[in-house]
């Protein structure tokens, strides 16, 4: 058990650095550049960093009655997992953080990781992504896009207040500069709302009530692009404006693949994309009586794969992490001048002003509790048996 535990988890460090060739092109990963030639070990613990959810068995049923592994169908959503679990690596530990095997973990490090557990209270669970796509029209078991992802990150988001993000997902290949603005500098919510949604905080998660999101000022940014770069192959006028989304320090990669198989894209090297795979089966990992986490399985410390940025489909997201507002205007400086400027046929459009034709631009908050849709986990729920506060709160 303890072998397939950590099934295709074992490797060495030459094996991985024998799967890039010699070269004097530089490497990108995550608005990172390493060489090659002079820096392979530190790019191999760059790669090995990022935290690495694969499909998993033996978790308890979803909904549960459902199915206790998401072999098959979950790779988009354990994607979806990944580039988050970036941004909040970058929002509580930095981009430079650096994990290794065996080393003492921040606890700041362990309750990210909680976040993700494969059980029905963490707030990014394959319990929660699933059964939050139920509202978008996917049913458990249904193999989401990059875009159902995006939208069931945002909702989920609403209800966490350690990390307290806010999450934009752009429609029509449009950014709208001041709507990121309003919500990023929106008040914070009451305590009476934060109390109704407390039934999706019950763990490690809504221990501490002086979180982030209590307090005035810029919320951290997750800025997510869902964008068509082509119609059945992705246009080759879009390459070197993808390419670059990687060199951008606020880079939290791109979520896609090839028609249901989805990857998790970090960065390049020449005409190759570098993507973390989640389809590798490992079994059920819950936290130590005391938070912390056996996380040997989450991280790849296998040779990244790579594949050809033309055999990519062109369904893609691109994702960004901007934790001040100063992230943010250079994101949109970069994205000007790298991008924009350079291209005749444009990725997408980053604007000032909210479009008069669109509707009106309203942050999103949380939900009242309500026992009805999917759009708050479905009333399966009974998390945590407060069905009688349900009602309450419902009425």
């Amino acid at each position: 058990s303890v072998l397939s535990r950590y099934e295709n988890q074992i490797t060495i460090l030459s094996d991985y650095l024998e799967e890039f060739p010699e070269t004097d092109e530089p490497v990108w990963i995550l608005g990172r550049q390493h060489h090659l030639n002079t820096d392979k070990s530190k790019l191999l613990l760059d790669v090995s960093a990022r935290l690495w959810f694969t499909y998993r068995r033996k978790f308890s049923p979803i909904g549960g009655t459902g199915p206790s592994s998401d072999a098959g169908w979950g790779c988009m959503l354990r994607c979806g997992q990944m580039m988050l679990a970036q941004a909040l690596i970058c929002r509580h530990l930095g981009r430079d953080w650096q994990w290794e095997k065996h080393k003492k973990q921040p606890e700041e490090y362990h309750r990210i990781l909680r976040c993700f557990l494969d059980r029905k209270d963490c707030c990014y669970s394959i319990h929660q992504m699933a059964q939050m796509g139920v509202g978008e029209g996917k049913s458990i078991g249904e193999w989401f896009g990059p875009n159902t992802v995006a939208q069931v990150l945002k909702k989920l988001a609403l209800f966490d207040e350690w990390n307290s993000l806010a999450v934009y997902v752009s429609m029509d290949n449009t950014v709208v500069i001041e709507d990121i603005k309003k919500m990023c500098w929106s008040p914070p919510q009451s305590s009476s709302v934060a109390h109704s949604s407390a039934h999706l905080h019950r763990s490690a998660l809504g221990r501490s009530k002086t979180t982030a999101g209590l307090c005035p000022g810029w919320k951290p940014l997750l800025l997510i692009i869902p964008l068509r770069l082509g119609i059945n192959h992705i246009n080759p006028v879009y390459i070197d404006a993808f390419k670059e989304c990687f060199k951008m320090p606020q880079s939290l990669g791109a979520l896609g693949g090839k028609p249901n198989n989805a990857y998790y894209f970090i960065g390049f090297l020449g005409n190759e994309l570098i993507y973390l795979d989640p389809h590798t089966t490992q079994s059920f990992v819950d936290s130590e009586e005391n938070g912390t986490v056996d996380d040997e399985s989450f991280h790849c410390q296998q040779a990244p794969h790579r594949m050809k940025i033309m055999n990519l489909d062109p369904s893609v997201a691109l994702g960004f992490f901007c934790k001040e507002e100063c992230d943010f205007d250079n994101w949109c400086s970069l994205v000007q001048k790298e991008i924009l400027k350079q291209q005749s046929l444009r990725m997408f459009e980053l604007v000032q002003k909210h479009p008069p034709h669109w509707p009106p631009f309203i942050p999103p908050t949380k939900p009242e509790v309500t026992t009805t849709g999917a759009e708050l986990i479905e009333s399966t729920d009974k998390l945590f048996e407060l069905e009688e506060e349900f009602e309450i709160l419902s009425v």
